[in-house]
């Protein structure tokens, strides 16, 4: 049997919202928001369609092409993703000073 030495190992109760956006490009969105107590406040973003996952805050949203790496998306699907979350992403809370 294989032994694996833990970086960390804990359960925490999260809010999942499950939303499917269009925008003005016709690219569908099927996102699972995931708000947890890690990340520092930022959001765990799947798109469900590629199974792509990324943490995302507002600092991640300004950096360019960050959503563009993470899902594979052109700049102009990328612009229209990042409008929909700026609506959803908060600012950055630091839970565990």
């Amino acid at each position: 049997m294989t032994e694996f030495d833990f970086l960390y190992d804990g359960t925490e109760e999260t809010k999942t919202r499950f939303v499917c956006v269009v925008g003005e490009t016709l690219r569908r969105f099927d996102l699972a928001i995931t708000s947890t107590n890690r990340f520092y406040g930022k959001k765990l973003v799947t798109d469900m369609q590629t199974g792509r996952t990324a943490v995302i805050g507002p600092d991640d949203l300004e950096e360019e092409g960050y959503l563009e790496h993470a899902y594979k998306l052109n700049e102009e699907e990328a612009n229209e993703l990042r409008a929909f979350l700026s609506d959803v992403v908060g600012p950055i809370s630091f839970t565990d000073i």
